[in-house]
């Protein structure tokens, strides 16, 4: 039987609970590298976006984007996942940021925010704060697109969504353009996981 490890930070809210994870290379929800739906979705695009990676890890999207032009960003605030990335991304190194999703700003208004095993990553006490978060960061018209774990287990994380709370977490500020199947999930997230597209609400357009 395998042994599982033993760490000392238990709550996922706290830069120490990533840091001892990374610092041991206990990382199961890194597939190191990018998934298919992110490629073929910046394959699609008509022109490169400024957009935001929270949560970031490994940052190994950061570097795909970027080699695409898009003017990408990624954030962490546990200095060891910071610390990996910027030693992965070679020249776009100056592009990952350690800060706190929660009272970052930069510099450019955003299209765009990824999202990779970020709100599933948080406690759910959490995720009202997420939310509002995100539509304050993201102007009318710009995306949240990404992947979005939905489980009923308790424990975490990754801690699972259902699709009516992700509804509910959501819909008063975004559409949802896109829910696809997801064909190339890793363990952690097999059977899982959704590849999602939301649009920020214009001003105009009523919630459902």
């Amino acid at each position: 039987m395998t042994k599982v490890a033993a760490f000392e930070e238990r709550d996922p809210s706290l830069p120490a609970f990533w840091d001892e994870r990374f610092t041991r290379q206990f990382t199961p929800w890194d597939r190191g590298g990018v998934p298919q739906a992110l490629r073929e979705f910046v394959t699609a695009c008509k022109q490169p976006l400024t957009c935001l990676i929270p949560g970031c890890g490994a940052a190994h999207e950061l570097t795909f984007l970027s080699e695409a032009g898009w003017n990408a960003v990624a954030i962490d605030f546990s200095p060891a996942a910071v610390a990996l990335a910027r030693s992965l991304a070679g020249p776009w190194s100056e592009r990952i940021v350690e800060a706190d999703f929660f009272s970052y700003a930069g510099p450019q208004p955003l299209e765009m925010i990824y999202e990779r095993a970020f709100l599933c990553a948080l406690p759910r006490s959490m995720w009202a704060q997420v939310g509002a978060r995100w539509a304050q960061l993201l102007a009318p018209g710009a995306l949240l697109v990404g992947y979005f774990h939905f489980d009923d287990n308790p424990k975490g994380p990754p801690f699972g969504i259902a699709r009516a709370e992700l509804d509910a977490l959501l819909l008063p500020h975004f559409e949802c353009l896109v829910d696809e199947q997801v064909v190339d999930s890793i363990a952690v997230f097999a059977g899982k996981e959704r590849w999602m597209m939301w649009r920020r609400r214009l001003p105009a357009e009523k919630t459902i």
